[in-house]
């Protein structure tokens, strides 16, 4: 009954015009109360902020507006919070953002003084003022400071309130915020603030301008002793405490922020398009500076030398996370030598970086053990011809000392051999972003700096070759890792590796042998010395120097050279990047050596001379090879050959009796290998020459190889340059023979062409068209190439030089 009587009288109060109108002034009150806190509350612009492992401020760059002002933190620190809450607004847990005690309080105050000298507001209130940009103070800003802090407390929580007040309020001149002035007044984190610090940036906001230098400092250190005697009083601070609080000065004038890696915050914030972050990073930043300061001094000897520009990474092996990271060299004001651009992630072409990584895919594919010896001499491919560093030849040598040397030919000889196509693929699965065009496109020059990469992805790709050594079979056996620098983010990757172990092991160990620069050369006199697998880089033109190494610890990375991209003719990877390599290992410490990883490599049994399988009664060795390859190429450079009594002539059966005969295994080179070979390596034995009766009727065996052609190569296709007067020049041929005495008889297609004795070179004037070039002996042994002379370039020349 009671039910009804309400229900007729409320639908009686619903049906007056003046009911309906109240209602909607309530319903559209409490609409305008629910939309009058404006979001997002502050839309000022941020700094970039960059944070190390321990959260000390490594860099940070001015807000667009020109303030220091840091994106907001989720907490405010307990001291700086109890500080500014008994100065501030010691009921803040209590009210709901207006504090009707305060109010009244300031409302009396100001009828006794006559004037506006407290406003009674909150933090709550504060927090709005600061997000309206701080209007004038009126009666009716108050009345909106007062209803959008009752809506803020409604919106966030107490802590979060606090976090925006610290966020943006003033502390003199342009910067805004706590962390900032921590920062700026004190050099530390808000965090690590004393209770004097915290007491002084507490009351700071109450009047920002006193803290520049001058006479209202006083006004600043009485404000602040008060606030501490008031801690104290109410139990926050010891005696103790209190004295020494009240014994610290104000600081003195903003401090500079420090400027560690800014190269590295540039590239993050470009990363999210320009948005302020708070980058918290691995950087560990004690090391940060100490390879800042190597680069540094270094870096004043190598531009003494016209090279301007150095970038240097470090690596833990372990976590794959970098511990140092210097995009550049300092700064130097025109901005005109390339010190802002950071170079870790500028593409760059790579030298001879790419060799151990060739090495290590063609271990894990059986195609060559470390010992396996590979050609050294001129050589061509079309147009492209490689020349080693030293320009000279070996002949042949073992695979392992050819990737310590550095020796381009047989690089090229082993990335023909492996395939382009193949280790461009494994590049890319191995970290490289930079391989953007197609392996017809680079050939074989991408084994020596036909492709360019950046510090960040080489040094990540030699982190990968240590790590897979290091670990074994447990872990993250079987993929790829990325670097990682801000903290978070994964380091796995999907790509399943290619290189075992075993295979990553064998590399280490030859990487070990590369020999190091000036007073590091003689390591290996020191029983302590640590052992490093490094490798050096020098681009063509002489315009990028690389050297990145590993222990079982660390992978260091550095490239030298001209951000501009200028050459410089002292600048080598070993010369300009090693030594700022060595001194960071130095300052890194000692580091154990890859343990051997036993599961993975397996025992083969090997030709000592040559690191092919046992053929033709060679003397053998044991050597390690991956477990999981099958190396399986028997030697072609052992021969069972038949000498007579003396050992000093070859026989056969058609010249000699075998029972006069002896039978000896002879490590025999072609004659283009064995050329150069001997001049290397004094105990290599020249094949005995076939005696005198037994030449005529030798078989075709014991005849074999005794010449070759140094060039033309095999299917060789040439131009032939115009010289500066506009006079066709002449392509020379050059050949060799097993014999130093002997004559050689050169022709061309059907015409002869001359003699040579000891060096073996014919100029040779050809016309376009297919040829064939045929040397003889006095033996009447002969060799027989067909080559081909191009015409395009030869009429593109003339017609060039016509004009000029």
């Amino acid at each position: 009954m009671k039910q009804g009587r309400c229900a007729a009288k409320l639908r009686t109060f619903l049906m007056r015009p003046r009911s309906l109108g109240l209602l909607f002034s309530v319903a559209l009150a409490l609409l305008a109360f629910w939309i009058c806190l404006p979001d997002p509350l502050f839309d000022d612009p941020y700094s970039s902020v960059l944070l190390a492992r321990d959260q000390s401020l490594l860099a940070a760059r001015a807000a667009d507006d020109g303030h220091w002002r840091f994106p907001n933190q989720a907490a405010v620190p307990q001291k700086f919070e109890r500080a500014l809450l008994r100065f501030e607004d010691k009921r803040f847990h209590l009210h709901p953002g207006v504090d009707p005690v305060a109010m009244v309080r300031a409302f009396q105050l100001n009828l006794r003084r006559g004037k506006v000298a407290s406003g009674g507001s909150t933090l709550s209130m504060q927090v709005i003022r600061l997000s309206r940009g701080n209007p004038p103070r009126t009666y009716r800003e108050k009345l909106l400071e007062m209803l959008r802090a009752l809506r803020l407390e409604l919106r966030y929580e107490k802590q979060e309130i606090l976090a925006l007040y610290a966020g943006h309020a003033p502390f003199g001149g342009n910067v805004i915020g706590l962390e900032a002035a921590a920062w700026r007044y004190f050099g530390r984190a808000a965090d690590q603030l004393s209770w004097a610090e915290a007491a002084t940036l507490a009351v700071l906001p109450n009047s920002p301008a006193l803290i520049h230098p001058g006479k209202n400092r006083n006004l600043l250190l009485a404000k602040r002793d008060r606030l501490l005697r008031t801690l104290y009083a109410d139990g926050a601070l010891s005696q103790l405490e209190l004295d020494l609080a009240l014994h610290e000065p104000l600081p003195d004038r903003p401090l500079a922020l420090p400027q560690q890696a800014p190269h590295l915050l540039g590239t993050l914030t470009a990363e999210v398009h320009g948005q302020p972050q708070r980058f918290q990073t691995t950087i560990d930043p004690t090391l940060q500076r100490s390879v800042e300061a190597i680069v540094e001094r270094y870096g004043k000897d190598l531009e003494r030398q016209g090279i301007r520009n150095a970038a240097v990474l470090v690596v833990e092996n372990a976590s794959f996370e970098v511990l140092a990271y210097v995009g550049n060299t300092a700064q130097t004001g025109d901005g005109e030598l390339g010190n802002a651009v950071d170079v870790v992630r500028r593409p760059r072409s790579t030298g001879s970086l790419l060799k151990p990584l060739l090495f290590a895919s063609m271990l894990e594919a059986g195609e060559l053990l470390p010992t396996t010896l590979i050609p050294d001499l001129p050589t061509q491919y079309g147009g492209f011809a490689p020349e080693n560093f030293d320009r000279a030849y070996r002949g042949a040598v073992p695979a392992q000392q050819a990737l310590a040397q550095s020796l381009n030919i047989p690089a090229v000889r082993m990335l023909k051999q492996h395939g382009v196509a193949r280790f461009h693929a494994s590049l890319q699965q191995i970290g490289m972003t930079t391989l953007h065009r197609a392996p017809d496109d680079y050939g074989l020059t991408l084994i020596l700096g036909g492709a360019e990469g950046t510090l960040w992805d080489l040094t990540g790709a030699y982190a990968n070759l240590a790590d897979i050594a290091a670990r074994g079979a447990p872990g993250l056996n079987g993929t790829y890792r990325k670097l990682k620098i801000v903290q978070g983010k994964s380091t796995t990757t999907q790509r399943r590796r290619e290189i075992g172990p075993g295979a990553a092991w064998l590399t280490m160990n030859a990487l070990m042998e590369v020999n190091r620069p000036d007073i590091e050369s003689h390591w290996k006199n020191f029983p302590r010395a640590q052992r490093i697998a490094w490798k050096t880089g020098t681009s063509f033109g002489q315009r990028d120097g690389w050297a990145i190494g590993s222990t079982a610890r660390y992978t260091v990375g550095v490239w030298v050279g001209n951000a501009t991209g200028e050459g410089r003719p002292d600048l080598t990877g070993a010369g300009s990047a090693a030594p700022i390599l060595f001194a960071v290992f130095n300052r890194l410490g000692p580091s154990k050596w890859f343990g051997k990883p036993e599961a993975d490599l397996r025992q083969v049994e090997v030709c000592k001379d040559d690191g092919y399988l046992p053929s033709g009664g060679c003397e053998t060795e044991m050597q390690w090879a991956p477990a999981g390859s099958y190396f399986e190429l028997a030697s072609p450079y052992h021969r069972l050959i038949h000498v007579e009594a003396s050992g000093n002539s070859r026989v056969h059966g058609r010249c000699d009796s075998p029972a006069r005969m002896r039978h000896v295994s002879w490590f025999v080179l072609p004659a283009g290998q064995a050329f150069y070979y001997r001049r290397h390596s004094a105990s290599y034995r020249p094949l005995p020459p076939l005696r005198a009766d037994c030449l005529a009727n030798a078989a075709a065996e014991d005849k074999q190889q005794t010449i070759e052609f140094l060039y033309p190569n095999v299917g060789t296709r040439l131009y032939i340059p115009v010289d500066l007067d506009a006079k066709k020049g002449r392509a020379v041929f050059e050949a060799v023979h097993r014999d130093p005495k002997a004559t050689l008889y050169w022709h061309l297609d059907d015409r002869y062409l001359g003699a040579t004795n000891v060096f073996h070179q014919q100029a040779v004037d050809i016309s376009p068209g297919p040829h064939v070039v045929t040397v003889i002996d006095q033996q009447g042994n002969r060799l027989v190439r067909q080559f081909e002379v191009l015409e395009k370039r030869l009429e593109i020349e003339a017609r060039i030089a016509a004009r000029e």
